[in-house]
């Protein structure tokens, strides 16, 4: 039986996930902070609940450590993130929004490489939250929270941008490898993350348009779920390494497209400076 790991994996979009790789024959383990929700979960799938705080970067290399030592994993679904209408800072010291969307699945995607079967895939889960960007002012990468106003959902979009280019490079490196390496974007949900949203996490350009927003998150996250699973199963995308499957399942080059070389690099070096202080 194919082994699957979904982070943030008991409840929401997370669990529509799961539930769909279980009834495809997976063995599911979903992995989140929540013991009572991580149970519930794993007895709905008839698999297993790992808990780990996922901002936290020392739980999140013992839980790696965990998973790798059970033999090779099929599929690596990595889930956590969200946004939120005001900046937090995690136990570590460490800015909670680029944490969670971005350092923390490249750490455990990083630690659980070599454990990746042939044929494996990665499945990043990115956001629409992107597309926020230009009304946020310059896109950098200088530090992990940019300095001035502070709005939850660019924010959020700017750390699934750096985790996106991530990606990128991590599908031409496991290209050789036989490991697929892809990206998916499941739009808005009505999840209780975005339950917590108010017109505070938007910049004020876009504040005019909160009805519509809310209208936007209405979605039921089985039906959000449907571009991670498609990313996750479909054998027509092995080898297609880099893909960013979007709503209707078509790809959503546009969430790409802001990624100028230099923005890369700069986003690569921000990644590397912060985990070599944050790792040490």
């Amino acid at each position: 039986m194919k082994k699957a790991v979904v982070t943030g994996g008991t409840g929401g979009i997370g669990l529509a996930v799961a539930r769909s790789l279980a009834a495809a024959g997976y063995e599911v383990t979903v992995v989140g902070r929540d013991e009572t929700r991580g149970a519930a979960a794993a007895k709905e799938i008839d698999g297993r609940f790992l808990r780990a705080d996922l901002s936290l970067l020392t739980e999140v290399r013992a839980l790696a450590a965990r998973l790798a030592g059970e033999g090779p994993l099929d599929l690596l679904v990595t889930n956590v993130g969200g946004m939120w209408v005001r900046p937090w800072t995690t136990a570590e010291g460490l800015d909670g929004v680029f944490t969670l969307n971005h350092l923390s699945p490249l750490v455990l995607t990083e630690n659980l490489v070599d454990s990746l079967a042939p044929g494996g895939r990665v499945v990043a889960v990115t956001s629409a939250s992107i597309g926020s960007l230009p009304l946020a002012g310059e896109l950098e990468y200088r530090e992990t929270r940019v300095a001035g106003d502070y709005y939850g959902m660019p924010a959020s979009g700017r750390a699934k941008l750096a985790h996106l280019a991530y990606v990128l490079d991590l599908a031409d490196r496991l290209a050789g490898r036989g490991v697929t390496v892809l990206a998916a974007d499941p739009r808005h949900a009505a999840t209780p993350n975005a339950a917590e949203m108010t017109p505070e996490i938007v910049p004020p350009a876009l504040r005019p348009h909160w009805d519509d927003i809310m209208l936007g998150v209405q979605t039921p996250p089985e039906v959000a779920a449907d571009p991670i699973i498609w990313a996750a199963t479909n054998p027509d995308l092995a080898g297609r390494g880099g893909l960013v499957v979007g709503l209707d399942r078509e790809p959503a080059d546009a969430l790409v497209q802001p990624l100028t070389p230099a923005l890369r690099e700069a986003a690569a070096l921000l990644t590397a400076r912060t985990l070599a202080v944050a790792l040490r």
